[in-house]
């Protein structure tokens, strides 16, 4: 009886084996339909006591990169390089990435985005209101860092005080720049204003990284004796600016003073092994620097800081 049924079994199995496709389609289900490629809206983290996120308040594909970064190189040399890092070299995808420092007792936000309606969606998906932030630090005023601080007249984060750089103000106070006087001025009685090793509050503290703008700064954030770098511009690719930190980049407003920044904060980040944030790094934007040759290699965070 047992290999009677057995040989049955085999029958069976081998007849379904041997249905011709189109029979087998007319029980098949219904394909889901294309959704296209997708990425998450935020990822959080943990350093020491703090919540640490990074929002993604928007992302764009940028042909001819090259125009933008290395400038100081040719056509041969960018082409090389982006191959050897599978990479295209006649586009790129920039990515737009605030970030939330939850110390236990305050809400700070660094950088607002290019506009309010990106960084609110991305506030949200992460659990947070605009009305619950209570400290907007912005690193520079470059468009995307300030475009969401006002809806129209009035300001996106009714609850919060603002922190930015003396010297990043005072220089673009001195400029005819329509976005620094509509978004930035009109909250100017609310800032305070710090220099190099000012706090924002316990665990943040500012560190110069002039170059990108006159007065652009990164953030020191330290909790229960960890450690991790608010890069904000100081390197705006993880493969031309990044691994290449003296090609010039187009945003750079003092290129010289740039490219010494990035090689300054990278050997740092190298050597200690610190973990950084960098505003347009690769969505979720947490990275990690190795030393290599002249210059310098990106590592993705994984799941280290989950630990």
């Amino acid at each position: 009886m047992q290999n009677t049924f057995r040989m049955s079994r085999r029958s069976a199995l081998a007849g379904a084996a041997a249905l011709p496709l189109a029979a087998m389609a007319t029980t098949a289900r219904a394909s889901a339909p294309m959704a296209g490629a997708a990425m998450p809206q935020f990822r959080r983290v943990t350093l020491g006591g703090f919540d640490v996120t990074t929002i993604l308040a928007g992302t764009r594909t940028v042909e001819s990169p090259h125009d933008i970064f290395g400038q100081n190189v040719d056509d041969e040399t960018f082409e090389q390089v982006s191959q050897a890092a599978h990479i295209p070299a006649d586009k790129a995808q920039f990515f737009f990435t605030p970030t939330v420092i939850n110390t236990g007792s305050e809400l700070v936000l660094f950088d607002t985005g290019t506009n309010a309606d990106g960084t609110l969606a991305g506030l949200q998906a992460a659990g947070y209101s605009a009305d619950q932030v209570d400290v907007v630090v912005l690193t520079h005023m470059h468009g995307d860092h300030i475009g969401g601080l006002m809806q129209g007249d009035s300001p996106t984060f009714p609850n919060a005080q603002y922190v930015t750089g003396q010297v990043e103000f005072d220089a673009w106070s001195s400029m005819d720049n329509e976005g620094f006087n509509t978004k930035v001025k009109p909250l100017a009685d609310q800032m305070t204003f710090l220099q190099d090793g000012g706090s924002v509050a316990s665990g943040i503290t500012a560190m110069a990284a002039f170059g990108h703008t006159p007065g652009h700064m990164a953030y020191m954030i330290e909790s229960d004796g960890k450690q991790l770098v608010l890069g904000a511009d100081f390197a705006n690719h993880y493969v031309w600016s990044l691994a290449h930190p003296d090609w010039e980049v187009q945003f750079d407003q003092d290129k010289a003073a740039a490219a010494e920044t990035r090689r300054r904060l990278l050997d740092m980040l190298a050597a200690d092994g610190i973990p950084f944030v960098g505003y347009h790094m690769p969505f979720p934007a947490f990275g990690y620097v190795e030393k290599r040759d002249d210059g310098f290699a990106y590592v993705p965070h994984s799941y280290q800081l989950m630990l």
